[in-house]
């Protein structure tokens, strides 16, 4: 005899409860895990292909742990470093590229800007704000991330958990499935498959959009010459997991750049924003149909919403779980919907009439 269904959703209740109070009380000591669980299911069908190709799930792991760690560490000298000092560099010309903007402003329309005008002082407050707040962000975010998760987290626990969950994630996803309630089983697992689609679709896809964007948008501004190009690409395609908002703010951002370094040199101007026209054709027309599919089932409203929620109650721990519980929540509504729609409660005497 099956619970009744006020029980079931208490114990489900009850569940969610624990699950969100462990995240807000060790937020900061489950963030390796939490890294090490998104890395492992991001690389799972990379090792699942390996072993379809004649490789233990060991051997796999290993070629895969090596592989990563050859990146990082390339990653780590040739690119963070420039990336920091760029960030460093943008925040502290924010002010002069601020009155620049102000002289070509008052230059072209006199009237309506002064030296003395409101405008031109807010101008200029703006940019000594950003320069200011800039780097003291910037310097705050490090300091807490080294505060936070110190080198030894970096460089060692977080890939030994990876490696772990890794070589033993098909193991343990079959013991979930041996835990599942058998009366609510099949529905589980219809519902799990669907959400590991979507997952799979938002966060392996776009995932590898933003890092292809990422890598392009960063040359391209490079090759052109565009000064602070590497960190523009790099937020452009951080934040492209949000469709034209990464084109449109990492264009506006090299575009007001460039304006400043190549004024007058029409051709580099055109080639800033060449590179983002394609970059948004690419990921059109060929890196999202391709990668990520026509449809992945999270709104960018809904996606935005979870990630300011949960970043809010949990920190950035929250933002990292904050995708997968938004993909749960929105498969779990919509197969509520529609078992509600196939109740009486939606069709009522219409309902029982057709049948």
């Amino acid at each position: 005899m099956a619970l009744p269904a006020r029980d079931q959703f208490r114990y489900w209740g009850i569940a969610a409860a624990v699950f969100l109070l462990t995240l807000w009380v060790l937020g900061d000591v489950m963030l390796p895990f939490v890294l090490g669980g998104a890395i492992a299911y991001f690389l799972d069908p990379i090792a699942d292909a390996l072993e379809r190709l004649g490789f233990s799930r060991a051997m796999a792991t290993v070629t895969i742990t090596i592989c990563a760690m050859v990146i990082f560490l390339l990653a780590a000298l040739l690119v963070l470093p420039t990336l920091v000092q760029q960030m460093i560099g943008l925040f502290e010309t924010a002010p002069k590229l601020v009155h620049q903007f102000s002289i070509f402003l008052t230059e072209r329309f006199p009237d309506l800007l002064d030296s003395e005008s409101r405008i031109s002082k807010s101008l200029i407050a703006i940019g000594e704000s950003l320069q200011s707040k800039g780097v003291e962000v910037l310097n705050t975010l490090l300091a807490s991330a080294a505060g936070l998760v110190n080198t030894v987290v970096l460089v060692v626990l977080v890939p030994v958990i990876t490696f772990y969950l890794l070589l033993d994630w098909d193991r343990m996803m079959a013991q979930v499935d041996q835990l599942l309630p058998l009366d609510h089983a099949p529905a589980i697992r219809s519902l799990a498959k669907e959400i590991d689609r979507t997952l799979a679709s938002f966060i392996r896809g776009q995932g590898t959009v933003c890092l292809i964007l990422g890598s392009y948008y960063a040359i391209g501004l490079m090759l052109v010459g565009l000064q602070f190009g590497l960190v523009v690409g790099f937020i452009a395609g951080l934040i492209s997991f949000i469709p034209y908002v990464g084109a449109l703010v990492g264009g506006a951002v090299a575009l007001g750049l460039a304006l400043f370094q190549f004024w007058g040199q029409w051709f580099w101007l055109g080639a800033v924003a060449a590179v983002f026209f394609l970059g948004q054709f690419l990921e059109g027309n060929i890196l999202t149909p391709k990668l990520v599919g026509s449809s992945v089932g999270l709104h960018p409203v809904w996606l935005i919403f979870a990630l300011s929620a949960f970043g809010l109650l949990f920190g950035f721990v929250g933002m990292l779980v904050a995708v997968p519980v938004a993909a749960a929540i929105g498969v779990i509504a919509r197969f509520a919907i529609a078992q509600y729609q196939d109740s009486l409660l939606y069709k009522g005497q219409a309902g029982r009439t057709e049948k």
